[in-house]
């Protein structure tokens, strides 16, 4: 009696058995995973509660990416999704060096979308209006994470070097306020200040007022420098050019208080002095007729714009009313009379203190 062969069909359900229960947990091992990968990429990181600074260097990869984010406290988790994400994204190869602020509770893909699109930090350095050179280059040097390369130069070099080679510093810089990076040096920051008063200087020069007793930009210049001193009123400063204007029509000495101290130098303590005005000095308008040889400050828009529109009208003279603001006169016995309201308002001032 011969035996009996197994049925095909029976190894064949096997097989198909075998096969369905295989493909049954790689689809559930691809479901889970995928369902990792989902709540992953929109997840908040962990360890990312409040804003974090983190700073990418050129050629980082994934991987030494995920090792500096991990450097600063977060909790990247597993390395494999991360690649996921970032060959969904596209981004793998275009991670941007720098500087970065990571946002509280940031997701996965929100920090490669940033470094990505390269949105480093910017940090703010503010160029304050009537400030000095040397006020200036002190305000740099306190600039965070700016690049230091200006200490020991002097102003000669440092002209040079923005390519203003014989050109006095003071002045020369737009008070505004200009975004840096990581990287980026003080000179970086002048540079981008005086090209930027460069434009609203020769702006203001070429719509000036017609027959003004300025002979060039730069005394447009050295004249607003000395409005942004006299008054920090916006509805003053036309006013105040007005009376400067006036006077160097004349051929009357301009004798303004701050030219007098810009001359002083260190030997002015917060009070000007009878020796002050008398002493002679190139920026001293008491002593020496016209307009001094530089700026005196860093002037504002506001200023340079007063300097070349002034006001109409007749006053030669002005002085403070005691509330912050000025008295304009016409005459030298309307002018004395407000010099004496504004003496009395003083000495009641500090017999009040």
């Amino acid at each position: 009696m011969s035996k009996s062969k197994p049925r095909p069909r029976r190894w064949l359900r096997a097989l198909l058995g075998l096969f369905l229960v295989g493909l049954l947990a790689v689809g559930g091992g691809a479901f889970w995973l995928w369902q990792q990968y989902l709540a992953f990429v929109d997840a908040p990181v962990a360890g990312l509660s409040a804003e974090t600074d983190v700073i990418l260097q050129r050629g980082d990869g994934l991987r030494r990416v995920l090792q500096r984010l991990e450097g600063v406290g977060l909790e990247t988790g597993r390395e494999e999704l991360w690649r996921l994400l970032a060959r969904e994204m596209n981004v793998g190869g275009r991670i941007q060096a720098g500087e970065y602020r990571l946002p509280a509770n940031a997701t996965p893909r929100e920090l490669l979308q940033q470094f990505a699109d390269g949105r480093v930090l910017q940090r703010a350095f503010t160029l304050v209006e009537g400030s000095s050179f040397r006020e200036l280059r002190l305000a740099l040097t306190q600039a965070e994470a700016l690049e230091q390369t200006l200490p020991g130069l002097d102003e000669t070099e440092i002209m040079r070097r923005l390519d203003a080679e014989g050109v006095p510093a003071e002045g020369r810089f737009l008070p505004e306020t200009y975004y840096y990076t990581r990287g980026m040096s003080d000179l970086d920051v002048l540079r981008r200040a005086k090209r930027a008063m460069d434009r609203v200087l020769d702006r203001a020069w070429a719509n000036r007022q017609p027959d003004l007793p300025l002979k060039s930009a730069d005394e447009a210049l050295i004249l607003a420098s000395i409005i942004e001193k006299e008054t920090g009123i916006g509805g003053e400063r036309r006013e105040v050019s007005g009376v400067f204007i006036r006077r160097l029509r004349i051929g009357m000495r301009l004798q303004t208080d701050p030219t007098v101290i810009y001359g002083a130098g260190e030997s002015y303590r917060g009070v000007i002095t009878r020796t002050h005005l008398d002493t002679d000095t190139p920026w001293n308008t008491y002593t020496r007729d016209g307009l001094p040889p530089t700026p005196i400050a860093m002037p504002g828009r506001a200023a340079i714009e007063a300097a070349v529109d002034p006001a109409p009208g007749d006053a030669l003279y002005f002085v403070a009313s005691g509330d912050g603001g000025h008295v304009f006169s016409r005459t030298l016995q309307e002018h004395n009379r407000a010099v004496a309201r504004w003496r009395q308002i003083e000495r009641s001032r500090r017999a009040g203190q």
